[in-house]
């Protein structure tokens, strides 16, 4: 059985006005995770990730490239307690 797993992230570099929002739902949505995500100050966006434990790693993968547009300079992995709080992905 898969384990149950709650991460924030925080990515950094030119991810804002290039579509990684979008980006970020659609494979969140391929992989059935759930959570959100949104643009924060700093030319950053941040996202909550609640799935199983292989699927959020595939999505850590995804979000280091990024799509075409975006240049990621880094990406931030936070793990939390995993409580099952969302019922979809949603952008913020």
């Amino acid at each position: 059985m898969t384990r149950k797993t709650k991460i924030c992230v925080l990515v950094k570099g030119l991810v804002q006005g290039v579509w990684f929002r979008a980006f970020t739902k659609e494979k969140a949505d391929e992989l059935g995770l759930k959570g959100w995500v949104r643009n924060v100050q700093g030319d950053q966006v941040e996202a909550v990730f609640e799935g199983d434990e292989d699927k959020i790693e595939a999505m850590i993968a995804l979000l280091k490239k990024g799509p075409p547009l975006a240049r990621v300079e880094s990406v931030d992995v936070k793990e939390e307690d995993y409580c099952g709080e969302f019922e979809s992905f949603e952008l913020r």
